[in-house]
């Protein structure tokens, strides 16, 4: 199988691998004050070094959770309380899910918030806690992070920035950019599944999940300890963006070649990641061919139970005709060179079968 799919979760990375079984035969609980707790509790607080010194943060500004989706969660419940909050209408569903009733932020045709809109909407609503995303895990089009955060500096509003897909993928300093708080997953970056961080700077925090006091207080729960372990030591392995690049890239423009359309194309985008659209070819067509060849892509995010379903991404870029053909690919760390030719061929199988088949509309 040829795994192009890695913003839904990278491949584990070796050093990861070898971080979490050391974290599993730890015997003790980082809570324990006897030597085996005070063994984890090492590990668990070297796993917060290791992360803070990546992130440039300090160690006090990380607080470990179960994944992005809760660290997202935590950052809206303590900063929003009491204040409008502004969320990109691209922005992942667990962040959409977290602010219900937030104003969306409009963006354009290449799926980029509008700055002077940006500005509009927080003279309308100052004081306002606003949550954009570093990378569109659909698309990969990167925010103006820095830009944002002056202008959100100029409203006294607060920026949150869901960097899932962005960190390890590439060099940011969200905090020096202006972000109060920027959420990570371990997965993401080719740590085990289970753990992420919120990095956050403010000291008053209303925890999600109250418990024993862990996380100092800010988040209650014996911690996955292995998880995290993995997590640190995966935020530390290089990625080779330029060679991931021009991978993409080649892919690009054979599609393009084919008639597909790759949303996002000309704004800044993560390096691994394209959304093809083909006009007239639904989304799970086009993924179920490709994996009966053994090529395994996602339609939008992979995230949604196993949905296939027409992308808000899409839709909220104005591609609201192409929503229900649009597929991800996302290459891992690890890609290699004979991918190319690998989805090229199995993609203009799919593409050709589809042509001497087409599909009936209905509805």
């Amino acid at each position: 199988m040829w795994y192009l799919d890695a913003n839904a979760t990278e491949p584990l990375r070796p050093a990861a691998r070898d971080a979490a079984i050391a974290a599993l035969e730890s015997l003790g609980n980082p809570s324990s004050v006897h030597q085996a707790g005070r063994a984890a509790r090492r590990i668990l607080e070297d796993s917060r070094e290791r992360v803070a010194q990546h992130l440039k943060a300090t160690p006090q500004q990380i607080v470990f959770t179960s994944g992005a989706t809760e660290a997202n969660a935590l950052a809206i419940h303590a900063l929003g309380a009491g204040r409008p909050i502004l969320i990109g209408s691209t922005e992942h569903d667990a962040v959409r899910a977290a602010a219900p009733g937030a104003v969306a932020i409009p963006v354009d045709r290449n799926g980029l918030v509008d700055p002077a809109r940006l500005n509009t909407l927080l003279a309308a609503h100052p004081d306002a806690l606003v949550c954009l995303m570093a990378a569109n895990n659909e698309t990969g089009v990167l925010h103006d992070i820095a830009a944002a955060a002056e202008i959100c500096a100029a409203h006294a509003a607060l920026l949150h920035v869901d960097a899932a897909q962005a960190a390890g993928r590439l060099p940011a300093d969200w905090l020096a950019l202006g972000a109060v708080s920027f959420a990570i997953s371990g997965h993401k970056l080719g740590g085990p599944m289970g753990a992420g961080a919120l990095i956050l700077n403010s000291k008053e925090v209303t925890p999600l999940i109250r418990g024993g006091g862990q996380e100092r207080g800010w988040r209650g729960g014996t911690p996955a300890l292995p998880a995290i372990a993995g997590l640190a030591a995966a935020l530390g392995e290089p990625y080779d963006a330029a060679k991931i690049a021009s991978y993409r890239d080649e892919i690009e423009a054979f599609c393009i070649g084919l008639g597909a359309i790759v949303a996002g194309r000309r704004a800044p985008r993560l390096p691994n990641t394209m959304c093809l659209a083909m006009p007239g070819l639904k989304a799970d067509t086009q993924l179920i061919g490709l994996d009966l060849a053994g090529i395994a892509v996602s339609a939008g995010a992979a995230c949604s139970s196993g949905k296939v379903a027409a992308s808000h991404v899409l839709t909220a870029m104005g591609w609201s005709d192409l929503a229900g053909n649009a597929i991800r690919v996302s290459l891992p760390w690890n890609a290699a060179a004979d991918l190319v030719p690998a989805f090229t061929a199995a993609y203009e199988t799919v593409i050709s079968r589809a042509a001497r088949h087409p599909q009936k509309v209905t509805g």
